[in-house]
């Protein structure tokens, strides 16, 4: 599975000795002469790879000392080099002190190279998917790149991806080894030909092909226009055994036997009290002065700011932590529990999926360190007896019922759905850790308790495949002995209370913060709860039908493929594609990919329907088949046997501004722009003697961007309920109101979307199917009539540069590392996010209230309605028939009053047997 942050490999003993040797930074030393060059050199490097790559997972590796397997290859390999200078040696001690001390992972493995260590990393990661960075200064590392795997010189501030390789290099990164094989390498005393330098090796490997094929060829080499070709074949022949040993020594070892997981490669918290002692024996006086700049760069978010001694001292606390088998005591811990006033709480089940999971136990945290485990069904073999579950939760169900006894817990919606089934209402939640942190930084996207445990407490955790194990053979909790389930159990329960403390602390030094997280994240558990147990109606047999008949379109559409084709291949396979496109059809390469491959993905095979069919038949097979896989085939066997309705899982901790997310199933990427997929919506239904009613926001993203930006013009449309597409159309295009075409209006309305998504003339005018001369008039234009837009966008942009972060209007807060970064991609990235952020948190936020509010009203005043589902700026109900009319008024009365704006929100809302109709 890939990971949105890449992973950072760092070659710690290149740039050790480029450090050591660079002019102004290699003489550097203490008052009492102790160099220190080689450290500022790499520690500032590593604090800058940091800025560019937050959030990354790392490691820093180094050479080990001692022999190398290529030493036992190669006698006299790096023969030539001399002894690392004693001035440097002394340095490596104390780096390693820092490297550790700032969190980051180091690793030095004996017998191999650095090399070695960093392409087994990147090897595994790539057949993974991950994409991975490796920051070097080592040409040999260019034979590790690929479509994943990028280099990066940060001292240089140079990238290489496969095209660069074979700009620099003059061949693909996969004839990077034959490359060196026949030049050798001096430095390394790596053999090689005699006489082959880089363009007579580039020239053989480009005529002939990889070092084993011009071998095969050998007597073709003679006949090459290369200068000396005759003598050049005589030199292969003879030193053919130097050129397979150097081919061997050049060859990055990709097997390394490493007891290292992606999970060992998270960053740790940095350890302040180790920096200080080291920076100042080390006399790092500018790093001193500044330890909170230090440490938001080593740290790389927002989160590590405030590391602190405080924070980490808990692990100081003594743990008592025990596993409840008699009644005695847990009777005790009942009394404990109902008048201690908040205790920290988890469930642990035998399935996450929350309809049909069962209690195996519940664990209590009343204090720092203090915890309790009772279980209740583990049945392996040896099992003790246990407590009656029935009975011991019927006495836990006052106290989590009680609004005046508070519960903390971490994805605590989890806990509340499980515990439905056992008829317990959990109510009085005062926190839920995931979102302490969520709110707080909302752009890491990593907010598990083991995660958590690691930033703000320094604490690596049990974690759940420690003691069940992986795969297939993964136990559930319920087989778990005891011995390790309980010291589980009561650490999950410790570690929340913990969290709490830190995050809480972290949240109320923020006030706009906190009250998103009072406000908006807390009172929504309870709203998605609901809703998740409630779940809608699926009408399996009209999917099932929808399955049939795609199967049937998509034999067509593969028949009327292979006809055009001349051939029969596997649509699903990128490669056949390409073959039968580019080489068989020939049929122009659009653009390729990081290997070098010409693409087949979306937006090529867009460009390519245009002209020619088949490209257009793969789109229409791709969307297809993704919808029967996705949708028709699969919500069926979703449909729970215990409700006979299908129960989605909305996230509130995923998406970076607040907007809700779903899965099992993904309610959010139902196509509806397809016939095919407006389908699907009509098998979301009501209940006999129901309907399905929708309520949407109108243009809610355009309304906050008159709302925020202040603009005259823009307020002045929506207030008096204009068209605000036909508005901007006359604005942009001097036309009055009532002579707008519909093809103005239309690229109106690309225009007015585009701009909030931060859309540029290049992108606006491959919109709007225009030159990008006639798409920067349209900007310019839309600037001069709404001149509020355009100052919002410049003191957006300059405020984000200042503060690293933006806001919607109640304080939700998105942070942007890549806002000053040194790529352009990102960096642009940013900006574009600076400005559409506040707009698209700021609906999210209101979303929010709006079915906060709406679900006061259904548990005040319990109409005949239900809340089942949200999408986008949607929420979908059902609704007895006789209450149709009542219910579509009060719902667009509580979204439209959410909150009170300059700018009217505007709700549309309609009725149907199913979501399609209604929407």
């Amino acid at each position: 599975m890939s990971d949105s942050h890449p992973l950072l490999l760092v070659d710690g003993s290149s740039y050790l000795y480029r450090a050591h040797f660079a002019p102004g930074i290699g003489e550097l030393t203490t008052k009492d002469g102790r160099p220190t060059g080689a450290i500022r050199g790499v520690v500032g490097m590593l604090r800058r790879l940091k800025k560019d790559y937050p959030e990354s997972h790392m490691a820093v590796v180094f050479d080990a000392k001692g022999k190398t397997f290529r030493d036992d290859l190669y006698a006299d390999y790096k023969a030539n080099r001399e002894a690392m200078p004693s001035e440097l040696s002394e340095q490596v001690e104390p780096l390693f002190k820092i490297i550790k001390a700032m969190g980051l992972p180091l690793i030095v493995i004996d017998r191999v190279e650095a090399d070695d260590v960093i392409g087994t990393l990147a090897l595994r990661s790539s057949n993974e998917g991950r994409k991975v960075i490796v920051s070097t200064g080592d040409k040999d590392m260019a034979q590790l790149v690929n479509q994943h795997v990028t280099l990066v010189n940060t001292m240089t501030n140079t990238t290489m991806d496969s095209e660069g390789v074979k700009e620099k290099f003059g061949l693909p990164p996969e004839l990077i080894i034959d490359y060196l094989a026949l030049m050798g390498d001096k430095i390394d005393n790596i053999p090689g030909i005699p006489g082959v330098g880089p363009k007579t090796a580039q020239a053989l490997l480009n005529e002939l092909g990889p070092l084993n094929t011009v071998y095969e060829r050998l007597d073709e080499v003679a006949e090459l226009k290369i200068r000396g070709a005759k003598k050049l074949a005589e030199k292969l022949s003879e030193h053919e055994k130097n050129a397979r040993l150097s081919y061997e020594l050049a060859t990055i070892k990709t097997d390394v036997e490493l007891d290292v997981s992606f999970d060992d490669l998270d960053q740790q918290p940095q350890d302040n009290d180790a920096l200080v002692e080291l920076f100042t024996e080390y006399e790092f006086k500018s790093w001193l002065d500044n330890m909170d700049g230090f440490a938001k760069d080593v740290a790389g978010d927002t989160q590590a700011r405030f590391q602190s001694k405080s924070l980490l001292a808990q692990d100081k606390v003594k743990e008592e932590y025990e596993t409840i088998l008699d009644q005695k005591r847990f009777d005790e811990w009942i009394e404990q529990l109902a008048s201690c006033g908040r205790f920290a709480f988890d469930t642990e089940t035998n399935s996450l999926d929350y309809v049909s999971a069962e209690v195996v136990g519940v664990s209590f945290c009343i204090e720092v360190g203090k915890a309790a485990y009772v279980p209740f069904i583990h049945s392996y073999l040896g099992a003790p007896d246990q407590l009656d579950r029935s009975a011991c939760l019927a006495a836990l169900k006052p106290i989590l019922e009680s609004t005046s006894v508070l519960k903390i817990g971490q994805h605590i919606k989890f806990d509340r759905n499980v515990l439905r089934k056992y008829d317990i209402d959990l109510q009085g939640i005062e926190a839920d850790t995931m979102l302490e942190s969520y709110v707080y930084n909302s752009t890491s996207n990593r907010h598990d308790m083991d995660t958590l445990a690691k930033t703000y407490l320094g604490r690596s955790t049990v974690k759940f495949e420690d003691i069940a194990g992986k795969g297939a053979k993964q136990m559930t909790f319920d087989q778990i002995d005891l011995e390790q389930a309980g010291p589980y159990a009561c650490e999950d329960a410790d570690i929340t209370l913990r969290l709490h403390q830190v995050l809480h602390e972290h949240l109320v030094k923020e006030p706009s913060l906190q009250n998103v997280f009072t406000r908006f994240e807390m009172p929504l558990i309870e709203v998605l709860s609901d809703m998740e147990s409630t779940g809608t109606y699926i009408d399996a047999d009209l999917l099932q039908k929808q399955s049939t008949e795609i199967a049937e379109k998509l034999l067509a559409i593969q028949t009327q493929v292979f006809e055009l084709a001349g051939t029969e291949f596997n649509l699903g396979s990128p490669k056949q594609l390409g073959e039968v496109l580019f080489d068989k059809l020939e049929i122009p390469v659009v653009k390729k990919t990081a290997s070098g491959a010409p693409s087949t993905a979306e937006e090529v095979m867009q460009k390519l329907a245009e002209d020619y069919e088949l490209p257009a038949m793969i789109l229409e097979y791709r969307s297809l088949s993704k919808l029967k896989g996705t949708y028709t085939d699969k919500l069926p066997r979703m449909i729970s046997p215990v409700t006979g309705r299908v129960h989605t899982s909305y996230h509130q901790a995923v998406t970076a501004t607040g907007r809700l997310s779903s899965s099992d199933p993904n309610l959010q990427n139902i196509p509806i722009r397809t016939a095919e997929g407006r389908r699907v919506r009509q098998a979301f239904i009501a209940p006999p003697g129901y309907r399905v009613l929708a309520a949407d926001y109108s243009q809610i993203e355009l309304r906050l961007m008159a709302q925020i930006s202040g603009d005259k013009s823009l307020i002045h449309a929506f207030a008096n309920d204009l068209d605000v597409h036909t508005a901007t159309a006359s604005e942009v295009f001097d036309t009055p109101l009532d002579e707008v075409t519909k093809d103005q209006r239309r690229n109106a309305k690309t225009i007015n979307f585009g701009l909030i998504y931060g859309m540029s003339a290049f992108g606006l005018a491959k919109a709007l199917g225009t030159s990008r001369d006639d798409a920067q008039r349209y900007i310019d234009l839309y600037f001069d009539r709404y001149p509020g837009v355009a100052d919002f966008m410049k003191e957006t942009k300059e405020k984000a540069r200042k503060q690293k972060f933006v806001e919607t209007l109640y304080g939700r807060r998105l942070y942007l590392p890549d806002i000053d970064s040194r790529n352009q991609g990102r960096r642009t990235g940013a900006e574009r996010l600076a400005i559409n952020a506040p707009m698209q948190g700021t609906a999210a936020d209101i979303m929010k209230l709006a079915m906060i509010h709406t679900h006061q009203w259904l548990k005040k005043e319990s109409p005949p309605v239900k809340m089942v589902m949200q999408v986008h700026d949607e929420l979908v109900f059902e609704v007895e028939d006789s209450f149709v009319d009542d219910a579509k008024q009060k719902i667009c009365d509580l979204m439209a009053n959410a909150v009170s704006l300059d700018v009217p929100l505007v709700v549309e809302a309609d009725v149907g047997d199913n979501w399609d109709e209604a929407h």
